[in-house]
């Protein structure tokens, strides 16, 4: 049936909020029997690129041009790396170094969020290693002193990592303590559940499959609505000063 022009998803100076019934799929360079769609990208101002790999089985996602963080959302990925060749099922993840040489291949039909970034160094540091694990392994702490509000952190907060990708999960009803505004962008996509999420002046219901935006100094605020718990893999920037990279 035709949605007359009606659709939950908005660009605004500060955030976007995509929802599957506008999300076009493309092929990027290097992939074989895989598709993507790419909710954000510089050419709206970001920092990074974030995408969804959906692939076919035998489905290969292509080399990166930056350093990559995959999470399987459904199914099941090889990938070779380092010399050696490790499976990653729902919930597992990868950071891989840039300029690593690696490949990524879909064992079944499988469903990924990926963020791709330019690695931004630091003269006093190593660089960042890689990293194979699963969000079933991290332990979960609460933010600030609400126990239905639990963090997983992804990547070790260590400065030779230059941005930080958590899993956040609200039991219903929990929410933000406050309007957070700050220097870190975001690219969030909802796992699981569902809520109201304040971007800018704006109120968005929001549902699993979205994605989410936010440019630096966003307010923004998220309350979890409804019977299951609400959770959302969410990246930022982080461990860099904001001077740095920047042609002034």
């Amino acid at each position: 049936m035709h949605n007359f022009g009606h659709t939950r998803s908005s660009q605004q100076e500060n955030h976007l909020l995509l929802t599957a019934d506008t999300f076009v799929r493309t092929t990027l360079p290097g992939m074989k029997a895989c598709s993507a769609v790419v909710h954000v990208s510089p050419a709206l101002g970001a920092r990074f690129t974030q995408y969804t790999a959906e692939f076919e089985v035998g489905g290969e996602l292509g080399s990166a041009q930056a350093q990559r963080f995959v999470f399987v959302i459904q199914g099941k990925l090889e990938l070779e790396a380092g010399g050696k060749s490790s499976e990653l099922n729902s919930r597992g993840y990868a950071y891989i170094p840039e300029g690593l040489h690696h490949r990524i291949t879909a064992k079944i039909v499988s469903r990924v969020a990926v963020v791709e970034k330019r690695y931004r160094a630091l003269d006093s540091v190593k660089a960042p290693h890689l990293i194979i694990s699963s969000e079933d392994a991290i332990s979960s702490h609460p933010l600030g002193d609400d126990p239905d509000l639990q963090v997983k952190c992804l990547l070790p907060d260590e400065m030779s990592f230059d941005f930080a990708v958590n899993t956040m999960m609200y039991q219903p009803g929990a929410a933000l303590s406050m309007v957070e505004m700050h220097v870190m962008e975001h690219g969030l996509i909802m796992l699981e559940g569902g809520g109201i999420y304040r971007l800018g002046d704006a109120w968005y219901p929001v549902t699993a499959g979205d994605f989410i935006w936010m440019a630096p100094w966003c307010p923004q605020w998220f309350g979890a609505i409804g019977k299951v718990p609400a959770k959302y893999l969410i990246y930022k920037d982080w461990n860099r000063h904001p001077l740095a990279g920047l042609q002034l």
